[in-house]
């Protein structure tokens, strides 16, 4: 009983020790909110106020409705980007979209296919292996849950590159490590 208690004590005093060492904080993986206060990545600071030209032809206002001081991030990036703000108003599908849709569709479109991930998905994680200590201590596994699912780009690379497949937009091969000669070797070269 003794030897049990003797090894049980500087197990739970190196977990402690272990915990305490963290190289930082991953608070970006966890897909969960820790507190109860208001989403710093939701909130947008606001245009400066306008003052109309004529005060008596003011829009009426519409509940609901945008204001114009509001920040409007994705409009603002699809005008940078070229592309047509107002169109981002409208659900119908646009004549340049047609093709895309198209080919994206061609062996069928599952109605119901975001709730069927997300159960998917769900069973996947309950199953997956997670430790206690990692459920103690609120480590992030995202990672290790799905490692068997990741793909190494590199890998993936060389095995389309070696079928004979073009990868026009991926970056070249890297170029062949060339040996160079020691330090002592330019040394007696200089001398001589």
């Amino acid at each position: 009983m003794s030897m049990k208690r003797s090894i049980f004590g500087p197990l739970v005093a190196a977990a402690f020790l272990l915990a305490a060492c963290s190289n930082g904080d991953n608070t970006l993986m966890n897909l969960q909110q820790d507190g109860e206060g208001p989403d710093e990545f939701a909130i947008l600071p606001t245009n400066p106020l306008e003052t109309p030209k004529d005060l008596a032809y003011l829009p009426e206002p519409t509940l609901g409705g945008t204001n114009r001081v509001d920040k409007t991030p994705r409009r603002d990036a699809v005008a940078v980007l070229g592309g047509r703000a107002t169109l981002m108003d409208s659900d119908r599908i646009q004549a340049g979209e047609q093709a895309l849709l198209s080919a994206a569709g061609r062996f069928g479109i599952d109605r119901d296919i975001r709730s069927k991930v997300a159960t998917e998905d769900a069973a996947f994680r309950a199953n997956a292996r997670v430790r206690l200590l990692e459920r103690i201590f609120n480590v992030n596994v995202y990672l290790s849950t799905y490692a068997e699912m990741s793909l190494d780009a590199q890998q993936e690379l060389l095995r389309l590159r070696k079928m004979g497949i073009r990868t026009p937009t991926a970056p070249p091969p890297p170029p062949p490590k060339i040996r160079r000669a020691p330090v002592e070797e330019h040394e007696n070269l200089d001398n001589s």
